[in-house]
């Protein structure tokens, strides 16, 4: 997933759950399909980050020799004006890019 291309918004948009659970019919298992997936890019966000942190990694002990890095900066920076996680699975879900299943669903309808 490339999540550094999402149109998702940076900060919290208000929206009509009634629409969002229009899929599912149940706004409980909206929020539960939206929440995983946002756990899921959160894992892969700090996955990432910690992949590009760990070049400036440091392996001395001596606390005199702690520097500014300012690639590690803006690095950093760049990753807090990411959308949050849950802003980008929201987005998902609205633009039908999630794949979900409910297997107590499926069972009911092979009965």
């Amino acid at each position: 997933m490339d999540y550094k291309k999402s149109n998702a918004p940076s900060n919290t948009v208000t929206r009509d759950m009634m629409e969002l659970c229009a899929d599912t019919g149940n706004i409980y298992e909206t929020v539960a399909i939206i929440s995983k997936r946002a756990n899921q890019i959160s894992v892969e966000i700090k996955n990432d980050l910690s992949k590009k942190l760990a070049e400036f990694a440091s392996y001395n002990d001596n606390l005199e020799e702690v520097f500014e890095n300012r690639e590690q900066i803006e690095i950093s920076r760049y990753y807090e004006k990411l959308p949050k996680p849950t802003l980008i699975a929201t987005q998902e879900y609205i633009e039908g890019k999630i794949y979900y299943r409910n297997p107590a669903k499926e069972k009911d309808k092979l009965q």
